[in-house]
Parts: C-alpha cells; sequence; structure tokens
C-alpha cells in the first residue's frame, strides 16, 4: 500500500514540471497513474476476496506485518507511535476495494477528460493535474486506513487538497468564498470527528479500526463506557455528516460548484463526498446499537434526501441540478449504510457504486455542454440533442439510471433499498434479530424513500430536457462539434452503468462478503444477549439477499412504480411545482445561518481587536504579564501544593552567588532608570551575563558559554537596530500609571519565584533527567550530556527549534528587505532597472560608486579583506578595531568549528558553535561595513537554512529508512592515518544542520538589521 500512496503523491509532486514540458497532454501522463493503481487493486482481488473471516490480526513488529485482519481482507501495519497504540496500517476488505475500485476507476477517466476540458494555454495546470493526483492517493488511503488516527490525516488531507481545487480560478471571488466556505465546514465537522475518535479509541483500548469494531458492541453496553461509546458514536456522525454535505451542512456541496466540472465529477460525485457515507458503513455494524445513531443516521439522511431534491427542481443552472441531486443521495446512501443490517449494507453498497457512475457521468456531461455551448443555464440551451446525439444519448443513459428505470444499476440498487426496509419493516422483523428502532422507523423511512425517489425523477427528466430539449419559441443554441475523446469518459461511465443494471453479479460479488461480515457481527451481538436471538441472527447472516435484475411482483417494484408516477408528475407540472415553491421558498436556510455566524464572528473580532490593539506597548505588556502572573496563582491558591523542603537562596558553599546576585538586581534597576535606549539594553544584557557567572558557578558550562553567546548576538542586533530609533527614552506612562507598571511587574515576578518553588515541591518521582548521563554515554556515545541530549535523546525538540529559528529568520528578512533575500547587499546588478521601479539619478550615481569599491574591492592584492579605508566613512572607522578584527576573525571561526565537533564530549555544541561564528561575521561587519559582510558570507541567509534544516532532517529519515527509528544515532568507530582512532557519531551531521541555521539566522540579522539599515541611512542622507 505504502509504494502505491508514495507513487501518487511523488507524481502529484512532479506534475508542475511535467506540465511545463507536455502541456495539456501531462494528463494522459497523470490518469496512469490512478489506472495503474486500479490494476495493482485487482491484483489483490483474490486475496481480499478469498480470505477466511477468522484470521488473527496482523502482528506487531519493526517492518510492516502482513496478514489477514479479523474481519477479512488483507492487512499490512507500521509500528508508529507503539506507546499509544498508533500504528500506519492498512486493510483492504470488501469495503474499502469497493471504494478503491471507485476512486481510482472514476479518477483515471476524469483526468483523460481533463485533456481536452481545458485549454492548451491554461494557466495553473500543472498545480491542478498535480492536487487531482494526490487527491486521489488521499481517498485511498482513507477508506485503506486501519487507524483511527491515520484515517484522520487522510480525511484532513482530501479537505486541504477539496479546497485548493475548488478555488482553482483564484482570480474570482465567487471560487475563493467557496472554497472558503467548503473547508471551513469540513474542518470544522473533522476536528468534531477527531474527538469522537479518541473517545472510541481510548474507550477500546485501541486505534486499530478492525479491532475497535469488534469490541465496541460490547463497550456499548457496558456502563462503564457506554456515555464514552454513545459520544463518541455522535461525533464521528457529525464529521461523517459535514463531510458528505448532509443537513445542516448541505450548503457547502452547492457552492463548491464552483469549481471546475472536473473537479465536481471526482469530488462531488465519486469521492471526496462519499467519504462521509464510507465512515457511516465502516461503523454502523459496531455503532448502530447505541441509542443515538440511527435516529441521528435515518432522521437526518431522509430529510437530506427530501430537501436536496426539493432544492434541485427549482435550479436552472445544469450543475446546480446536480449538485442538489447528489446532497439527496448522499442523504440517501447515509440512511441505508447506516442502518446496519446485511441487507441494508448490500444494498447500500449497490447505490455507492451506482451513483458514482452516474452523476460522474452527468457532470462530466454538464462540462462539455458548458465547453462546447459556452453556457449551462437551461433557459438558454436549445436543440442541443439534434446537434450531438451520442452526448445527449450519454446523459439520457445515466439520467435513466439515476432516476433508477428499469434495466440500469440505479434500478437495481433501489431495488434492493426498498427490498431491505421492507423486510424490516414486515411484521416478522423482531424474529430476525433486527432492532426494534430499525422496525420501528422502517415503515416512515420507507415512505420517505419513496418520496425522495420521485423527486429524483423530476429532477433526472428536468436535467435531460433542461439540456437537450429543444424549447418552444426558441433558436437551437450553437453547439461546436465534440472530440471524440472528450466525450470517452462520460460514455465509459453511462454504458458501465447500464452494463451494471443488465449484468449486477460483479457488483454483487463485490460487496456480499461486506453484507456477510455486518451479518456476522449482527450475530454475534445478538449471542451476547441470548440463544433465542443468537439462533435468529444466525438464520439472518445466512440469509444475505443478492443483487438481481428482476426479482419479481412485489412491494419493491411497487413503491418503484409510485416514485416513477410521481416523479413523472411533477415533471408534467413542472409550471405549477415552479410556482409553489416560489411562494413557500426553501424550508431549511442553512447557508444563511452560516452567513450570519461567521458576519457575527468577524464583528466580534473587530470589537475586540479595537480594544486591545491600542498600539500602546504599555498595555500589551500589562494584560500578557497580568495574565501570566494571574493563572499560576489561582493554580497555586486551588491546588494542594507545598514547597520544597528546603529552599536555599544562596549557596553556603559559593558566597560569590551573592554578589552575582546584586549585580544583576542592580541591572535589573538600571536598565528600568535608564534614560536612554543604548543604556537600557546595555543594562539588561549585564543581567543576562550574570546569569551566565551563576550557571558557570553551578557547573553548568555548556549553558553559561551558550548564555554568554546568545547575550552577546542580542545585545548587537538591539544596537543595530537602535539606529533608527530615536535615542531618549520617553517616558509614556507616568503618573498612576507607573504604580500599575510596578505592581504588575513585582507580581509577576513574585508568581513565577513560587511557581518554580511549587513545581519542585510538587515534584513525586525521580526526574528523568537523572538517567541522562548513562543515556547519553551508553545511547548517543558522548559525554557531555547537555550536547547528547540536544541532538539525541530530545532531538525532536531540537529539530522543532531550529525551525522556529528558521521561520524567525524568514520574517526578519521579509520586515526589512524590499527586495529578495538573495540579493547581495551593496552590489549593483538591478542599478539600471531595480525590481522596485525606475533608479533616481541620485540612485544610479550611488550604484556607479558602489560598483567601483566593489571592483576596487576585487582587485586589491595587498590587503585581500577589510579594506574599510574604501568601504566605510571615515567617522565610522576604528583602526583598533580593525587591527583586532585582522587578529581575531580566523581564531574565532577555527574556534567556533571546534565547538561544533568537540561538543558531544566536552563544552560546545553545533548552537554554540554556529553563535560563536556568528560573532564573528559581527565582528567583521562592525569593521568592515556592507561590503565585507558580503565578502565574509557570500552564500544567501536563505541557502544556508535550507541546507542546515534539511541536514537535520536527513538525520531522521536515514535512521527510519534503514530500519532503525527517527534520529536514531549510530557510534561509528574507525582508524585515519593522521588522526589515529576515530569515534565518529552520526549526531554530529545533527549538530552541523544546527550550526548551519544559527549561522544563517546570525547572517539575517546582519543583513537585515545592519547592512539593509545601512543603505537606508545612505540613501535618506543622498
Amino acid at each position: 500500500m505504502i509504494p502505491v500512496l508514495a507513487l501518487h503523491f511523488a507524481v502529484a509532486a512532479g506534475a508542475p514540471w511535467i506540465f511545463a514540458r507536455w502541456g495539456r497532454r501531462a494528463f494522459f501522463a497523470l490518469a496512469a497513474v490512478p489506472a495503474g493503481s486500479l490494476v495493482w487493486l485487482g491484483s489483490l482481488y483474490p486475496a481480499v476476496y478469498g480470505t477466511a473471516h477468522d484470521a488473527g490480526p496482523a502482528a506487531s513488529g519493526t517492518g510492516p506485518a502482513e496478514g489477514s485482519s479479523p474481519a477479512g481482507g488483507i492487512a499490512e501495519a507500521w509500528p508508529f507511535v507503539p506507546q499509544l497504540g498508533i500504528e500506519i496500517a492498512f486493510r483492504m476488505d470488501a469495503l474499502a476495494w469497493t471504494m478503491s475500485a471507485l476512486i481510482l476507476g472514476v479518477g483515471a477517466l476524469v483526468l483523460l477528460y481533463c485533456a481536452r476540458y481545458f485549454r492548451r494555454d491554461e494557466a495553473g495546470l500543472g498545480g491542478f493535474g498535480g492536487q487531482m493526483v494526490a487527491f486521489s492517493g488521499a481517498m485511498l488511503g482513507l477508506v485503506a486506513a486501519d487507524d483511527l488516527i491515520a484515517l484522520f490525516v487522510f480525511w484532513e488531507l482530501t479537505t486541504v487538497l477539496s479546497y485548493l481545487l475548488i478555488g482553482y480560478a483564484r482570480t474570482r471571488l465567487s471560487a475563493r468564498r467557496s472554497a472558503l466556505q467548503a473547508f471551513i465546514v469540513t474542518t470544522a465537522g473533522g476536528l468534531a470527528m477527531l474527538v469522537g475518535l479518541i473517545l472510541l479509541g481510548s474507550s477500546a483500548g485501541t486505534y486499530r479500526i478492525s479491532v475497535l469494531l469488534e469490541r465496541l458492541p460490547d463497550l456499548a453496553q457496558a456502563s462503564a463506557t457506554a456515555d464514552a461509546v454513545t459520544v463518541g458514536a455522535l461525533l464521528v456522525l457529525v464529521g461523517a455528516l459535514s463531510k458528505s454535505a448532509l443537513i445542516p451542512f448541505h450548503f457547502w456541496l452547492p457552492g463548491a460548484m464552483a469549481a471546475p466540472t472536473p473537479v465536481s465529477a471526482y469530488l462531488h460525485a465519486a469521492a471526496m463526498v462519499k467519504a462521509g457515507v464510507y465512515l457511516v458503513a465502516r461503523f454502523a455494524p459496531a455503532l448502530s446499537a447505541t441509542p443515538s445513531w440511527l435516529p441521528v443516521v435515518l432522521a437526518f439522511g431522509v430529510a437530506t434526501m427530501l430537501l436536496g431534491g426539493y432544492r434541485a427542481l427549482r435550479q436552472t443552472d445544469l450543475k446546480l441540478v446536480l449538485a442538489f441531486g447528489t446532497v439527496s443521495q448522499l442523504g440517501f446512501l447515509v440512511a441505508v449504510v447506516g442502518l446496519g443490517t446485511p441487507a441494508a449494507a448490500l444494498a447500500g453498497l449497490a447505490l455507492l457504486v451506482a451513483h458514482a457512475l452516474f452523476k460522474a457521468a452527468l457532470f462530466l456531461v454538464v462540462g462539455i455542454i458548458d465547453h462546447q455551448a459556452g453556457t449551462r443555464d437551461i433557459r438558454r440551451l436549445s436543440g442541443v440533442f439534434r446537434q450531438s446525439r451520442a452526448l445527449g444519448a450519454t446523459a439520457a443513459l445515466a439520467a435513466a439510471s439515476m432516476a433508477g428505470l428499469p434495466l440500469f444499476g440505479g434500478f437495481v440498487a433501489k431495488e434492493a433499498v426498498f427490498e431491505a426496509f421492507a423486510s424490516l419493516a414486515s411484521a416478522d422483523a423482531h424474529d430476525a434479530g433486527a432492532s426494534p428502532i430499525a422496525a420501528g422507523w422502517a415503515a416512515v423511512v420507507l415512505a420517505g424513500f419513496v418520496l425522495g425517489s420521485a423527486l429524483t425523477v423530476a429532477y433526472s427528466a428536468r436535467f435531460v430536457w433542461g439540456a437537450f430539449a429543444r424549447k418552444h419559441g426558441t433558436e437551437d443554441t450553437p453547439f461546436t462539434p465534440i472530440p471524440p475523446l472528450f466525450l470517452a469518459a462520460p460514455a465509459v461511465l453511462a454504458l458501465a452503468g447500464l452494463v451494471y443494471g443488465l449484468w449486477p453479479a460483479p457488483v454483487d460479488a463485490w460487496a456480499a462478503p461486506y453484507a456477510h461480515s455486518v451479518a456476522a457481527q449482527n450475530a454475534a451481538q445478538n449471542a451476547a444477549q441470548n440463544a433465542a436471538q443468537a439462533a435468529a441472527g444466525q438464520a439472518a447472516a445466512a440469509d444475505v439477499p443478492h443483487l438481481a435484475l428482476w426479482h419479481g411482483l412485489g412491494i419493491p417494484l411497487a413503491l418503484s412504480a409510485a416514485a416513477w408516477a410521481a416523479g413523472a408528475l411533477l415533471f408534467a407540472g413542472r409550471g405549477a411545482v415552479a410556482r409553489v415553491q416560489e411562494a413557500l421558498g426553501s424550508p431549511v436556510d442553512s447557508e444563511r445561518a452560516y452567513r450570519n455566524i461567521v458576519g457575527a464572528i468577524d464583528d466580534t473580532a473587530i470589537w475586540v481587536t479595537g480594544r486591545t490593539q491600542r498600539g500602546s506597548l504599555f498595555f500589551y505588556l500589562a494584560v500578557i504579564l497580568a495574565v501570566a502572573a494571574l493563572l499560576p496563582v489561582l493554580a497555586m491558591l486551588s491546588g494542594r501544593l507545598r514547597l520544597p523542603p528546603e529552599v536555599m537562596v544562596v549557596d553556603p558553599g559559593s558566597p560569590l552567588q551573592l554578589v552575582i546576585g546584586l549585580g544583576i538586581g542592580l541591572g535589573a534597576l538600571a536598565a528600568v532608570r535608564a534614560n536612554k535606549r543604548f543604556l537600557a539594553v546595555l543594562m539588561v544584557s549585564v543581567t543576562g551575563y550574570g546569569i551566565a557567572l551563576i550557571f558557570a558557578l553551578q557547573g553548568a558550562p555548556d549553558l553559561a558559554l551558550t548564555q554568554m553567546l546568545v547575550e552577546t548576538v542580542i545585545l548587537v542586533a538591539f544596537v543595530l537596530g537602535m539606529r533608527s530609533l530615536p535615542p531618549q527614552l520617553r517616558d509614556r506612562t507616568g503618573g498612576r500609571y507607573r504604580v500599575a507598571r510596578i505592581a504588575i511587574a513585582l507580581a509577576f515576578g513574585t508568581a513565577m519565584v513560587f511557581a518554580g518553588l511549587f513545581a519542585m515541591g510538587a515534584r513525586s518521582a525521580d526526574p528523568v533527567s537523572l538517567r541522562f548521563p548513562e543515556l547519553a554515554y551508553e545511547g548517543g556515545g558522548g559525554l557531555n550530556t547537555v550536547n547528547v541530549t540536544l541532538v539525541d535523546i530530545r532531538a525532536w525538540d531540537t529539530f522543532g527549534e531550529i525551525s522556529v529559528l528558521t521561520l524567525a529568520a524568514t520574517g526578519i528578512a521579509s520586515l526589512i528587505f524590499v527586495r529578495h533575500r538573495g540579493r547581495q547587499l551593496g552590489a549593483t546588478e538591478d542599478v539600471e532597472t531595480g525590481s522596485v521601479g525606475r533608479v533616481r539619478p541620485a540612485e544610479r550615481a550611488r550604484g556607479a560608486a558602489e560598483l567601483a569599491v566593489a571592483r576596487t574591492f576585487g582587485t586589491l592584492e595587498r590587503d585581500a579583506w577589510l579594506v574599510a579605508g574604501r568601504t566605510l566613512a571615515p567617522e565610522r572607522r576604528s583602526i583598533i578595531f580593525e587591527v583586532i578584527t585582522r587578529l581575531t576573525f580566523h581564531t574565532m571561526v577555527v574556534v567556533s568549528v571546534y565547538l561544533l565537533f568537540a561538543g558531544h564530549n566536552l563544552p560546545g555544541g553545533g548552537f554554540a558553535g554556529g553563535l560563536l561564528a556568528g560573532l564573528a561575521l559581527t565582528v567583521r561587519y562592525l569593521a568592515g561595513g556592507r561590503f565585507e559582510l558580503n565578502e565574509a558570507a557570500p552564500t544567501s541567509p536563505g541557502i544556508l537554512l535550507g541546507i542546515g534544516l534539511a541536514l537535520a532532517a536527513l538525520t531522521g529519515v536515514v535512521p527510519l529508512a534503514l530500519g532503525g527509528n527517527v534520529f536514531e544515532s549510530a557510534v561509528l568507530e574507525f582508524w585515519l592515518p593522521v588522526f589515529g582512532d576515530v569515534k565518529f557519531v552520526t549526531s554530529t551531521v545533527f549538530d552541523v544542520g544546527v550550526y548551519l541555521v544559527v549561522v544563517a539566522l546570525v547572517a539575517d540579522i546582519l543583513r537585515s538589521l545592519g547592512a539593509r539599515i545601512d543603505e537606508h541611512v545612505e540613501e535618506a542622507t543622498a
């Protein structure tokens, strides 16, 4: 499974490159991906449908485990977070196989269709094609996932990709709004579903879906877990209803018709909206016995079916007719598959296949009409059938299946649905082990299905009439000929629906094992109650119906005939129906409620922002520090907290601590009282250097070294940035605010002190850090516990920190730079035609002067570096500083490299080494200016950041590829001619990545707050 998914995402990533070379023909290459995956899926058919149902779960191990799953099918699993029971697990059973066949088969045809739907010169096809292929992979992963967390990850991937595909026309406001609306609704439902999945998984003690489904029925009956299972089931239904656009979330699907037609045909007919149906089908056998499942599924399903059909009759846009028809059919599907009986399971899966075939075909037909006629409005379309009989026949075949007419797949599936619910409503339903709730609802639901089917017949006829009929008093719509390849995809899908109706045996073979598994699970649940129900359940399990074109005369056929007749009457009286609908309006308007909610949130955000974002630094800090002080105090007052047994203010063995502490306090007071910015920053640095001395006295040389270097870099950054600020500090918060400042500061400091004390007193077990020295030496191969902890024991934390550093450097550059960060500051590539417009004469003269300086800089031989006499104004030069820089720069760089490689066993490491190398660049910049900085660091900081982050990531991925764990280190011992015996730990490569990220961060600060501000000052002076 993993290679197939990797192929989808790899091709998706390379799609822009393919389109750049092949143009629109690249869709053929992309269609080969789901088509090839469909062949692979076909090769799994014997294993999926020939596996015994009593096989045990796949074994766990360090590699993939393959075998049969408890519910049948084939399974494979990779342990991911064993402590939490989370695996990367997949299972291919009958339900997943059938869904996968639809996803891949329809996906391949839609991609072929795209090769003629889009113009040759269409912009953005690379991204669109990649997103379509990635979506097919995400849907495949979703239906095959056998782990709750993996299912959720793929679920959200489909949400993100659908957002991108719906908003393909980025320049259209309607497309962007529709994409955002769909994203918000489905994401909110997905988050609710996540909570439900966690509740179910924690209640069952497993996140493995196949095992979970076996345990849930018993857990739903147990008093200790019944409430958690019931709430979890409801939250899962919220996710399913939102994804499948059921009431009250139905409004996002018609809005999503702003997407290109291939997206509508694939995501909103055959794939994405089926995710909710799949989820209900997967959990229905286990959760249908919970008190809330059937009322929610049946009520919302039938209501959505009726509302969607009602709204479809009001539309004049062909795409919206199909969109509301899809809403209606999704309600139908959820109600059927959610029932949780074997007959309903068989009928629901059969209806799902039929719906994917006819609805995808009809959407593609609409795309052709829109493409060839330039409109989808049924009031403007006329005589299209006379101009393209092949297209009309294709649409008629698909619409007939949608209406459930005989000889088509829709008829076979709908007959099976009527049969399942009619049997449930019969007198012997309770004898067959059916749920009393289901039996009581069956007659009402069946009546709703008949009425919904009548509406389906009516809007199916409305679609065919509106698209192809010649309207009275109108001329034929101009319609260009259709290329055969353009018509191929919908024709194949429509013919498949006809073949399905005439020969339902293949679909019956696909769906029957799923129905049998539902029957077996129902029998097991009944056996837990009493022997009589167990016997009835076993009899029901052995009597799963089959799909057939003809079941004889009976109730299902009579109900179908009633639906056809009522639908025909609705279509024949469409004028009167339209007037009635116009008078009544829509019974449910969730879209207006959504807009009101979003508007209220916007208004609240504006109100809160207006009262909090005042432009006052005092106000911001007061709020932050007050809250940060208040919350710990409340926690300390409300909890049973105690102070540690011994509180030591000063170490008696180190009286120097008291002196340093007094220095820190004086520095803090001086910073508060300073009237100049530079003095205030300098005093703050005094406190930082004092803390570094405390670290050194307490036997933490690594922390002391890092603290010293960090304080120095921060001091330089502040000093450079302050050049653009007034030197004097003006007291803006005098009077009563001064008292408030003092009170908040004292409260915050006191709260933090006591929070630390109470935290130490609350410890009930030995700290895990006591084992770090042993772990560092035995597992990490190093003597420096601090550095080994950073690059090995807690490498994930460090990787997150350097990622934050990368974001911080990017943010600094984006705030300061007008042009891209890769531009050499002081260079003159765009003197004549700068990226920000035409260069003024003064700038051109300055650029010429800079060019002359740069050329002189490059031709000097005797003093090839630090030529400050030519790069700095005389008043900025310091001969003494230049001499010191010449003496110390190379030494600082060498020592930084030493710290990098020695840090595994001695004080140092990549972070300290990178800071020292950054300080070396700082010294050189201060001595020689921005030209000297360009000479010292010619590589763009962005490139260094990327290389450093990539190196760190590589050390995490490579061990995983070799069968180890993420960020696992290896110790290599070898002999070199000059160095002798060498002990090399692979985590050093991670440390090199940290080193490069830190150096790049400092270089970005120097270029942003230093060189860039230099340019601004010189421009202002000029």
